[in-house]
C-alpha cells in the first residue's frame, strides 16, 4: 500500500477530528485527518507528521495526514490503510495459503452485518480488520477509544462461528517493535469481553504489524496476542 506524495511538516493542532493544522516550510497548512480516533498520544503539538497530496482538485485541503512518528518509532495512522494493505496481503504473499479457485470479496455483507473481507473457497469465511494505533508499553491496544460498531461485528463473527463457520477478526499494528497485542479494557470493557467471548466461540483471533515508511505501509509478522 502506497501513497504517491508525500511532504512532511509539524503537528501544530487538531480543531476538530477531521481537520489539523501543520507548519509546512514555515506556512499553516489546513490537512485532512485520515483517522477520526482521538490519537491524543500521536498528535501532540510538534510531532513529525506525514502528509499524502491529494489528487482531486475540487477539493477543500490539499493533503492528508497519514503518519507521525512518536519518539523513534513511524506510526500509519490513516484509517484506509489497513483494509488496503490486508487485501495486498491476500492476493500476494497468503494466496498459496488459499484454496484454488479462492475469492476474495471487500465489503462482504452477510447477516444484517458488512464485513471487510468475506473469502469464498467456496465455502464462506468472514474476516474484520481493526487498525491499531495506540500503543502503551510496548502493548498494541484497540480499541483507542469505545466502539459499538466492533462489538456488533465481534457478537455477528461468534454467532457464525457457533453456526460451524469460519471467522477472524485481524488486528493489523501500523507499526513495528510492540511486544503483544491486547484489547483495551480500561477505554472499552464491552468490546474487551466481545473479543474474549468471541474467541471462545470459535473466531480465529489475529494481530500482525506493519512495516511502515512515509510512503507506504504493508503487513510484516504476526504479533503475539494476549492470553
Amino acid at each position: 500500500m502506497r501513497y504517491e506524495k508525500i511532504a512532511a511538516g509539524r503537528f501544530l493542532a487538531r480543531p476538530n477530528r477531521f481537520i489539523a493544522h501543520v507548519e509546512m516550510d514555515g506556512r499553516t497548512e489546513t490537512v485532512h485527518v485520515k483517522n477520526t480516533g482521538r490519537c491524543r498520544e500521536l498528535l501532540v503539538p510538534g510531532a513529525r507528521v506525514y502528509l499524502a497530496e491529494g489528487t482531486n482538485p475540487a477539493r477543500k485541503t490539499r493533503y492528508d495526514l497519514v503518519a507521525v512518528e512518536k519518539g523513534n518509532r513511524l506510526i500509519n495512522m490513516d484509517s484506509q490503510a489497513p483494509n488496503a494493505a490486508v487485501q495486498e496481503w491476500l492476493a500476494g504473499e497468503m494466496a498459496a495459503a488459499l484454496p484454488a479457485g479462492a475469492r476474495i470479496k471487500p465489503e462482504y455483507t452477510y447477516g444484517g452485518s458488512r464485513f471487510d473481507f468475506g473469502i469464498l473457497t467456496p465455502e464462506l469465511a468472514l474476516l474484520e480488520v481493526k487498525g491499531v494505533t495506540l500503543e502503551q508499553g510496548g502493548a498494541a491496544l484497540f480499541p483507542d477509544a469505545p466502539t459499538e460498531r466492533g462489538v456488533k461485528h465481534l457478537r455477528h463473527l461468534a454467532g457464525y462461528a457457533r453456526s460451524g463457520g469460519t471467522a477472524g477478526v485481524l488486528f493489523v499494528i501500523q507499526m513495528q517493535g510492540v511486544d503483544h497485542f491486547a484489547p483495551n479494557g480500561a477505554t472499552d470493557p464491552a468490546f474487551a469481553a466481545a473479543l474474549r467471548q468471541a474467541r471462545e466461540a470459535g473466531v480465529r483471533v489475529l494481530a500482525y504489524d506493519c512495516r511502515v515508511t512515509p510512503e507506504s505501509m504493508a503487513l510484516n509478522a504476526p504479533v503475539p496476542v494476549w492470553s
